[in-house]
């Protein structure tokens, strides 16, 4: 992936309710063409971020540009270079899914080859079709479609493979990587951590409102230890990471002679959440 400058700059941005903070003075960075993960606990303020940077939510403090253009200030500008990953709910059932395309093009003004756009999201055969006629991966394939009518610079997407079975996400998964790789910079949240892991350049961590840090997953896992111990100690699982593998079997080895299902192998993005956040993800 080629990086460029910044397309995405986040300083400082807050969002409260009721005096709360949700959102609590984050900043980060996305680059040109990067899949950017934000990823966090139920509650952690990941879908207000995305809210906030789609101009759908005021900002109460802290500056957001995308492309250069301010959101808070300029929303409309900012509604014409994103697309916004819409729930299948909000689709039309008389239009079959080349009139939809047509459609959502008119709203920014412009013509779009429909066909082609299906053709991109492999759903040819299905553009004289309903959206009550498709199944859940297709759904979701239509819904990415729907996003790329404006040829948008940034692509949301909030959940893209939620409910989906594990073959039909990596199809998903697949459609992701060759949108970004055609220049699209995709801000995405996720509940699969295996998800981000896969997909993302680069990772944020968000919990209670403030970002943790940000980092490439391989980043992530070598900066708490590229491998894991870990055994059943008292009617729960522990782990303890080591930074070469030679310490980690080592202890292994240790633990094998007292302790039951000693296991040794590298360390994951969920890991790292569990040690950052304390929480799995979803609980």
């Amino acid at each position: 992936m080629t990086q460029t400058k910044p397309i995405i700059t986040v300083d400082g941005l807050t969002k409260a309710y009721a005096g709360t903070p949700v959102v609590d003075g984050i900043s980060f960075t996305v680059k040109t063409g990067e899949i950017f993960g934000l990823l966090g606990p139920n509650g952690a303020g990941k879908t207000t971020t995305l809210e906030m940077l789609e101009a759908l939510r005021s900002i109460d403090a802290g500056q957001a540009t995308i492309d250069g253009i301010d959101v808070a200030k300029q929303p409309k500008q900012i509604k014409q270079i994103i697309g916004i990953q819409l729930q299948s709910t909000t689709f039309y059932d008389k239009l079959t899914l080349r009139e939809q395309l047509r459609m959502f093009a008119s709203l920014y003004g412009q013509r779009v080859d429909a066909d082609a756009l299906l053709e991109k999201v492999q759903l040819s055969a299905k553009a004289g079709s309903y959206v009550e006629q498709l199944s859940g991966g297709q759904k979701q394939r239509f819904a990415i479609a729907a996003t790329l009518v404006n040829q948008p610079k940034v692509l949301f997407l909030d959940e893209p493979t939620v409910a989906l079975d594990p073959q039909i996400r990596r199809h998903i998964w697949d459609l992701v990587r060759e949108i970004a790789r055609g220049g699209v910079t995709v801000l995405l949240t996720t509940h699969y951590i295996e998800e981000a892991e896969a997909l993302c350049d680069r990772v944020s961590i968000i919990n209670k409102g403030v970002l943790v840090d940000v980092q490439t997953p391989r980043t992530f896992c070598e900066n708490l230890g590229a491998y894991a111990v870990e055994w059943d100690e008292e009617g729960s699982r522990s782990y303890r990471f080591f930074h070469t593998r030679e310490e980690a079997r080592a202890h292994a080895r240790m633990l094998e002679e007292q302790m039951q299902r000693v296991l040794l192998r590298p360390t994951n993005l969920e890991d790292v959440f569990i040690e950052l956040t304390g929480r799995k993800e979803g609980l």
